[in-house]
């Protein structure tokens, strides 16, 4: 029951977050490192990316291929944590960011990465 629910509260996750990009993207274009081109396209990318890969967790035959991108997507976020960090403090639409909770998003990003792979079959079911 616990696992269930668990998939259930990262497939909302992922998906609000994916369609937050769309309806708040200023937040998401001031952490984008400045060496990276196009911020708004790569933004409108992200958000979608979480979308389909958040609904891939959706279904046990694509799961394993919504936990894999997920993951990659989240070590190839790293820059965007470093760059929060580095811009800290900072606001962010309501929040203001501190030093420490940039650190703290930074060290979350390898407890989201254990959590997501927690729902790794092994065999591909028809269970949720």
């Amino acid at each position: 029951m616990l696992k269930k629910i668990s998939l259930i509260v990262l497939i909302v996750f992922y998906i609000i977050a994916g369609v937050n990009h769309f309806v708040h993207p200023d937040g998401y274009l001031k952490i984008i490192p400045d060496y990276l081109p196009a911020p708004h396209l790569l933004n409108y990318l992200a958000g979608a990316c979480e979308i389909i890969f958040g609904a891939l967790l959706i279904f046990p035959l694509t799961r394993n291929w919504g936990i894999a991108l997920l993951i990659l997507m989240l070590a190839a976020f790293m820059p965007v944590h470093i760059t929060m960090l580095q811009q800290a403090p900072m606001h962010l639409g309501p929040w203001h960011i501190t030093p420490a909770i940039a650190w703290i998003r930074i060290l979350l990003q390898p407890l989201l990465m254990l959590w997501l792979a927690w729902h790794w079959q092994t065999k591909q079911t028809g269970n949720v």
